[in-house]
């Protein structure tokens, strides 16, 4: 009997606000920017790509593409898409 594998969509268990400021600030812990592109992209998702992108002042394929495994998002997309998402940056002093 052959396995049956069905893909997984991280973006479909995002049902909280809680649940979507842990999976991002997992993100940056990870000091990964290519990381934390990616999980933007998810809550993009989850949250709808086509009102994301409106509210960040970007087509959804150029959300889709920037946030993409092969994208290399400015800090300016990164922060339009951070305040379309309703998300704030914060700076802390690293531990020594």
């Amino acid at each position: 009997m052959a396995l049956e594998l069905i893909p997984w969509d991280s973006a479909a268990c995002l049902n909280s606000e809680e649940e979507i400021l842990a999976y991002v600030e997992a993100a940056l812990e990870e000091n990964d920017p290519a990381l934390f592109a990616h999980v933007l992209g998810v809550v993009a998702r989850a949250r709808g790509v086509a009102e994301v992108a409106k509210k960040a002042g970007l087509s959804g394929e150029s959300l889709n593409k920037a946030l993409s495994s092969e994208g290399n998002p400015s800090i300016d997309t990164i922060m339009r898409v951070m305040k379309a998402l309703n998300l704030e940056l914060h700076v802390t002093q690293a531990a020594q």
